[in-house]
């Protein structure tokens, strides 16, 4: 039996209802962020990136954004993990502390510099880094940059990773796990929106 689609599921949309049908309307694009999903949270190797780290990161990007039934959900998976009861206090107190609004950034000397923005870079706090670790510290601090400054990210970010212990491999799954989160958050936010005006 196919595992229930996450998207409907946290968005609370039932079999057959308005709501099931629009996204029928674009089943690829359905499916795929299903695949997605399973690919970053259930794969079948995890690799270099443990399916903690996964949790703990999901925890706090979707933190960031804001209480939503995301949010909760992947506060709950954490929780769920071998470590989760540490790293789910150290998460939130981290989401606390780098909570902001943003964008934030500068762009290149020149019509569009009007619209530079600079904000809040989040530093994890010292008495949470031997909790988090090397290597969650690092995510952290780079999924707060993907999340509020995403004009910003520069080399000496990856090469932060790289010091932290990611392999090249991992890096680019931690990137694909944020862009899939800010997705799955909007996405999520939308259609639970479009609920609430159809009731």
């Amino acid at each position: 039996m196919a595992p229930k689609d996450i998207i409907d599921t946290l968005a609370g949309i039932e079999p057959g209802s308005t709501l099931d049908a629009i996204r029928a309307r674009r089943l690829q694009a359905r499916e795929n962020a299903q695949k997605s999903y399973l690919s970053l949270f259930e794969p079948i190797e995890a690799g270099d990136f443990s399916l903690a780290e996964r949790a703990a990161v999901a925890a706090f990007v979707t933190g960031l954004h804001g209480e939503s039934p995301v949010a909760a959900f992947y506060r709950d998976k954490l929780a769920a993990t071998a470590d989760g009861a540490p790293l789910s206090d150290a998460i939130k107190a981290e989401i606390e502390r780098g909570k902001t609004s943003g964008p934030y950034g500068a762009y290149p000397a020149g019509p569009l510099s009007i619209e530079n923005k600079a904000g809040l870079v989040h530093r994890v706090g010292a008495e949470r880094k031997p909790v988090l670790g090397a290597r969650l510290v690092a995510a952290l601090e780079h999924a707060h940059l993907l999340v509020f400054h995403p004009r910003d990210s520069a080399s000496a970010d990856m090469k932060a990773l790289l010091a932290a212990g990611w392999s090249n491999t991992g890096i680019v799954t931690f990137s694909q796990l944020v862009a899939f989160l800010s997705f799955q958050v909007r996405v999520v936010s939308g259609l639970r929106t479009l609920a609430a005006a159809s009731a």
